[in-house]
């Protein structure tokens, strides 16, 4: 199937930081959207790092008051958004001793009325996520990095895979630049017939330009959800090269 890239106008970053929640992050929410949108891009995730990962909320704070203060970045985005017609949808970024998965489909209230999610095995959080009506994306799996103790796939508890990560394969990029990491992303992904997603997992400005495009306007992180459940047509890129969704280079 020939993809013509003009086809697919409403790009969107799937994994994208604050300095809000991530310790890791240097800019906030409204930065990032409006970098986001200055960069031609029709909406972003935001998806800080949470409980167990690299965050810079006070670990002191009640369940509720913590996510409040954790979704700071995410809203001060939405509501630059908001005001400037660009979509910012509300996602996380969870952490089990390095390996790490992006979840899309729940919100500020879903989480603080489910604190148990805070401690759930993998095989837990795949139901809870899935019960909401949720996905569970394995972030970047072929990662080597001083903080990911060892690799593990978990085949039977994602939704899909982050195959494209800009940090690994555009050339810009200053942090864990080994292409490689995405090949074998790739091959895992069709190896259990999952879907293939692409994000940059930017922390800062300015961005590499990777996420997924789509022929249409996403309506909602729930929108975003169905689209790859049911499969629809989008393509992925690095920022600098674009793929089907089957990781074929266009």
């Amino acid at each position: 199937m020939d993809h013509d890239i003009k086809d697919y106008p409403y790009l969107y970053e799937t994994h994208m930081h604050t300095c809000q929640a991530s310790a890791c992050a240097r800019q906030p929410g409204t930065a990032m959207a409006k970098a986001a949108r200055d960069a031609g891009y029709a909406g972003v995730i935001v998806t800080d790092h949470s409980w167990y990962g690299n965050h810079c909320i006070d670990r002191s704070l009640p369940w509720e008051q913590w996510i409040e203060a954790f979704c700071m970045g995410y809203e001060d985005a939405k509501r630059w958004g908001d005001e400037n017609d660009f979509s910012v949808f509300f996602g996380y970024e969870s952490n089990y001793g390095g390996t790490e998965f992006l979840i899309y489909g729940v919100d500020k209230e879903w989480l603080i009325g489910h604190p148990q999610i805070k401690d759930i095995s993998i095989e837990g959080q795949f139901r809870l996520i899935h019960e909401a009506g949720g996905l569970v994306i394995h972030a970047h799996p072929y990662r080597e990095a001083d903080y990911i103790k060892e690799i593990r796939l978990f085949p039977e508890y994602v939704d899909g895979v982050e195959a494209v990560n800009a940090t690994h394969s555009n050339p810009k990029s200053e942090k864990h630049n080994r292409a490689v990491f995405d090949q074998y992303a790739a091959e895992y992904a069709r190896k259990y017939d999952l879907p293939l997603m692409a994000g940059s997992d930017i922390h800062d400005i300015p961005l590499l330009g990777g996420g997924m495009a789509f022929k249409r306007k996403l309506k909602s992180i729930e929108d975003f959800c169905q689209a790859i459940r049911t499969g629809e047509d989008y393509i992925l890129t690095n920022g600098d090269k674009w793929f089907d969704k089957h990781g074929g280079l266009l």
